[in-house]
């Protein structure tokens, strides 16, 4: 994908630091700070370069500095240039996602951005509390984070599974299917997404012939694809990571392709050469696979925008969600007239609603040094969080693989949390 994570990473955390000194060759001592002056918004982020996600790394990692980048070209935060940004490895493994996250916190941050995966965030999510540093996520999805405990500084800009999963049912059924079998990953990810699916697919009527979790560090997935054909199902859901590419694999070997079978897929399987990575021969296989995902209202100008900041990127998923994370954080510290987290974590619920409305990290500035409330609607939609601090409405995109083997976005939902609840 272009430039390598680690180098990206290397580029950003350059050119932030070049942003840095060239404010303070400007003004010969740097930008004047002043008794009463904030210190400047300190930002780290653990997100994936390497591993089973590594696909996810680019968009959320140029997001991150997209954002930066927007900041400081409307002055910074409370008058402060954003300096370089403190990145990490997430990686596959919770241990090295937890190591990552104490080198980050190490640097003195105020806020951290990721994890991408929910398994990674929860491995560290206490450290980042005891610390009192903000965490935002862009990514994490399982229901667990709603009720999570001591969790005042945790927030996230992606919408909950509980959403995710009725309009995974709907499609099912809407494609005429009744007869379904569930598999995902043991992991609070694959739990949350699983059991929101199978309680929206018996309320459609629909009747669930069996589920299964399976330890995504297996080798063989032999059992998952036995435990998914069982019963006679006339459709299969696989909430997976990359590991998913080889119960696909299994399905299609055995005759359980898409041209026998409904095949579904969640955000996790959301990957522009799916069918390659499924069949190198033959990408055409998947042909007719369903799935969805988290997605943002049509945004062709902040694509277009990312674009030319990063033009090696050649995937946007999560990314408008890491962006928002970013500038709510920044906002936050606008309205609260300071950089230090506890005054942060104070102000990341209001400044998403109950206030005047507004789309720009510049202009939503200004509303704010005048003296008003503000409602942040971000690129990823409007997030009026609820007081767990998280969206209590998303868009979620339907994706469908076509005939060369790539995933597209064919519809979406507006789901709202008393919805799906």
């Amino acid at each position: 994908m272009g430039l390598s994570n680690g180098l990206r990473m290397a580029a950003l955390v350059a050119a932030t630091a070049l942003v840095v000194t060239a404010c303070a060759d400007d003004n010969g001592d740097g930008a004047d700070t002043g008794e009463d002056s904030a210190e400047p918004l300190e930002l780290g982020y653990v997100l994936p370069e390497t591993g089973d996600l590594a696909f996810l790394g680019p968009p959320q990692i140029e997001a991150l500095g997209f954002a930066m980048q927007t900041i400081n070209d409307a002055g910074g935060v409370l008058d402060q240039e954003l300096p370089a940004v403190v990145g990490r490895d997430e990686s596959d493994q919770e241990s090295v996602a937890s190591q990552s996250a104490d080198e980050v916190l190490r640097e003195g941050v105020d806020a951290l951005i990721g994890a991408a995966s929910s398994a990674k965030s929860l491995a560290f999510v206490d450290r980042v509390m005891d610390a009192g540093v903000v965490q935002c996520s862009g990514s994490n999805t399982a229901p667990t984070f709603t009720d999570l405990e001591n969790g005042d500084f945790y927030f996230r800009t992606a919408p909950s599974d509980v959403m995710q999963g009725p309009v995974l049912a709907d499609t099912i059924v809407g494609d005429g299917h009744s007869r379904v079998a569930l598999a995902a990953r043991a992991d609070d990810y694959g739990r949350g997404l699983l059991q929101a699916t199978e309680n929206s697919l018996e309320e459609a009527g629909a009747e669930v012939v069996n589920t299964t979790t399976y330890d995504p560090r297996s080798t063989n997935f032999d059992p998952v694809v036995s435990d998914l054909t069982n019963g006679d199902p006339d459709a299969v859901v696989i909430v997976s990571f990359e590991e998913g590419v080889q119960v696909l694999q299994g399905l299609i070997e055995g005759g359980f392709g898409p041209d026998e079978i409904g095949i579904y897929g969640a955000d996790g399987l959301k990957e522009e050469n799916l069918g390659e990575l499924v069949s190198s021969e033959d990408p055409g296989v998947l042909e007719g696979m369903k799935g969805t995902a988290p997605a943002a209202p049509e945004d062709e100008q902040f694509q277009e925008d990312l674009q030319e900041y990063a033009p090696d990127l050649e995937g946007f998923q999560f990314s408008p969600q890491v962006y928002d994370c970013v500038i709510t954080i920044a906002l936050a510290a606008e309205a609260a007239g300071s950089t230090d987290p506890a005054d942060i974590q104070q102000e990341m619920v209001g400044v998403t609603r109950d206030g005047t409305e507004c789309t720009t990290f510049e202009e939503c500035k200004g509303l704010l040094s005048d003296g008003d409330d503000i409602d942040y609607n971000g690129v990823s939609g409007p997030l009026d969080f609820t007081e767990n601090g998280e969206p209590s409405q998303s868009t979620i995109g339907i994706y469908e693989v076509d005939e060369d083997g790539t995933t597209a976005d064919v519809d979406e939902e507006t789901v709202t949390m008393d919805e799906a609840e």
